[in-house]
């Protein structure tokens, strides 16, 4: 008994060292009523650092959109995905390191900040963050088991050590969280918890502008890129400039995707005549900044194929993707006021896609104006009807209803692997990425379980997790 009262002793010892910074090798230890309050204040914080870790690891599947927007809205590129992912870890690691102080109540203010912002300018993406507990959550439900099971040990000490009716009103809220996190399996739901025999078939990719990780996005090098990555659609954006020929661009404006002249930085992307657009460099601008994270590196040749790129005409890219044996689909971009074809762009749309001598069913048509008209007078096009949701429209969708319908759905931009695995398993047949290359990869989900396995691994966790909290009180007694 004497050698498990030192033991708990010097165990207090070393986490109030570890808290306090204040390191004694002899004497009595001495805690007040505040030192406990910044302990369970610093517990707090070290979990809320965490937890805006896990917010971090989500948003990198949309961060791209958050950089073009800053972009368009400060002049000035940066990638934020470094940014983020540096301050999420830093605190994670400065918490965890126990330095406390004033310094504590940064990462509060850093992160209470962050999750402001995410709730008032992003606020879908707590859809995303939902969604994402659904490819977690069994996972998260081990770790906390294991998590529970190691600081058994501390607040057993603590209970039984300690005469204190403070300290033993841990045990509580202690059991409390244990039946909690013994019983989340009942809450939760997963398409991947299923019997892999009924596993649907693997999405088909479309690529989002092309393939943005792998070239200048909406170049003829980013279309040939789709084809090589396994995508089945190119994906893409058109506007029609002053003197009617339909090009691809996404941007209002040219300054982020070309060497347009100072002069015409502000000028709306429609404005340029074709003979001006023609002239751009569409490609260097990706060698100096790579707009995603983790993209991978170019060899000599690609480049220099990077390099030489220009802004290409609709029809050149639809012969182009013809070759390939591509189909391509396209948002259709409304010139500004004034432009001599804000009224006709989608007859001189159309009359670029009849001009270009493709096969019709190669193209999917997104647009919703005049959708009669272009019907009329090209009846095999495909026609693709775009509906504006977040993440969590995607339990809701009735997706076996549609299939029964005959209706195809595709969703967008899906890049992280965990979010394809999960839209795999809920049987969506395509999904619009900027990462081709990775998502070809994947033969089949990140994860897949049948629920009578599931269930065996859900009792085995919880039954190993209790029986070692048993055993901690007991010997701690």
């Amino acid at each position: 008994m004497a050698e498990a009262s030192a033991w708990r002793s010097g165990c207090a010892r070393g986490l109030f060292s570890l808290y306090s910074c204040r390191w004694r090798g002899h004497g009595t230890l001495e805690t007040s009523q505040c030192d406990r309050v910044w302990l369970g204040l610093l517990s707090a914080t070290c979990l809320l650092a965490v937890g805006w870790l896990y917010v971090s690891l989500v948003l990198l599947n949309d961060l791209h959109n958050f950089n073009e927007f800053l972009f368009r809205n400060w002049g000035h590129w940066l990638d934020w995905s470094w940014v983020l992912m540096l301050v999420a870890s830093l605190l994670v690691v400065y918490s965890s390191v126990l330095l406390v102080g004033g310094l504590l109540l940064l990462t509060v203010v850093v992160v209470g900040a962050g999750l402001l912002l995410l709730g008032v300018q992003w606020r879908e993406e707590w859809d995303s963050l939902r969604l994402s507990l659904q490819a977690t959550a069994p996972f998260l439900h081990i770790g906390c088991a294991a998590a529970l099971t190691l600081l058994a040990w501390p607040v057993a000490d603590a209970y039984y050590g300690t005469p204190r009716t403070g300290c033993r009103g841990l045990l509580i809220p202690f059991l409390g969280s244990a039946l909690a996190v013994y019983l989340l399996p009942l809450a939760i739901s997963s398409p991947c918890i299923m019997d892999p025999a009924l596993l649907p078939p693997k999405p088909t990719l479309v690529g989002h502008r092309g393939a943005p990780m792998l070239a200048p996005e909406n170049t003829l090098m980013s279309l040939r890129k789709t084809a090589n990555c396994g995508a089945s659609v190119f994906e893409t954006d058109v506007m029609v400039s002053s003197d009617g020929v339909p090009f691809l661009m996404h941007d209002e404006r040219l300054v982020r995707t070309t060497n347009v002249a100072p002069e015409w930085a502000n000028e709306h992307s429609s404005n340029l005549s074709w003979k001006d657009l023609r002239t751009l460099n569409a490609g260097s601008w990706f060698l100096r900044r790579r707009p995603f994270w983790g993209s991978p590196a170019l060899s000599e040749g690609e480049r220099l194929e990077a390099e030489n790129q220009s802004v290409p005409a609709l029809d050149q890219a639809l012969r182009v993707a013809a070759d390939l044996r591509l189909a391509v689909m396209f948002d259709l971009r409304r010139p500004p006021a004034h432009h001599a074809h804000r009224h006709d762009f989608v007859q001189k749309t159309l009359g670029a896609v009849l001009d270009a001598g493709v096969p019709q069913d190669m193209v999917l048509w997104l647009p919703d104006e005049e959708r009669a008209e272009v019907r009329r007078r090209a009846p095999g096009l495909q026609h693709v009807y775009g509906r504006h949701g977040t993440p969590g429209d995607l339990p809701r969708l009735d997706l076996p209803a549609l299939h029964r319908d005959n209706v195809s759905v595709n969703l967008f931009v899906v890049d992280a692997p965990w979010l394809f695995s999960l839209l795999w398993c809920s049987a969506v047949d395509s999904v619009t990425t900027n990462a081709c290359h990775r998502l070809r990869q994947l033969r089949h989900p990140l994860w897949l379980i049948s629920p009578r396995t599931y269930q065996l691994v859900w009792v085995v966790t919880d039954c190993v997790s209790a029986l070692l909290l048993l055993w901690t009180f007991s010997v701690q007694r």
